[in-house]
């Protein structure tokens, strides 16, 4: 009997944590989506290097309410010389429901990406289908950092403040 009940309650406990993610991308119920392209799905050409390189547009839902700031940032982790950095973006406001197309938040701070300059470079694989990952990140702080900062300076400086976080990746093969 003890062995049913104490079974249930892991249960209990497993289930809720399991139903806020999906695939294992988010944790907790913050979730991060674009209009776009869907997960997994191809990012259109007009957000990438082959169009006009505007950053696609992302809905944003379910941040904590604890939540002081949040961050994304972007990256190609199949690009030949290593995870190619393509935004990075900190101190979105929390509230914020979505990032325009093309836009920033806001009191949002831009970082400097693998082409070595500030905002927004899209995908540009040299060659194959690569996998862009947009990650979000609450954080129950803002960050003290000036704008250019790189994404490691960026994690640094997150470390021991993400209080959830969600994915969205997508990909993209140049013809």
């Amino acid at each position: 009997m003890r062995e049913a009940v104490l079974g249930l309650v892991l249960l209990a406990l497993a289930v809720p944590a399991a139903a806020g993610r999906k695939g294992g991308t988010n944790m907790g119920a913050m979730h991060l989506t674009s209009p776009a392209f869907v997960q997994g799905g191809v990012i259109p050409a007009l957000h990438t290097c082959d169009g006009r390189d505007t950053s696609p547009p992302l809905a944003i839902g379910g941040v904590a309410e604890q939540a002081q700031s949040l961050v994304l940032i972007m990256d190609d982790p199949d690009a030949p010389m290593g995870t190619w950095v393509h935004w990075v973006l900190w101190n979105i406001p929390p509230h914020s429901a979505a990032i325009a197309e093309n836009g920033v938040p806001a009191g949002s701070v831009q970082g400097r990406n693998s082409w070595q300059r500030s905002g927004y470079g899209g995908p540009c694989p040299p060659s194959g289908s690569h996998r862009y990952f947009f990650r979000l990140y609450a954080l129950d702080t803002r960050l003290d950092l000036p704008a250019g900062a790189g994404k490691a300076e960026v994690e640094r400086a997150m470390k021991g403040h993400v209080i959830a976080e969600a994915e969205l990746m997508g990909t993209y093969r140049r013809r």
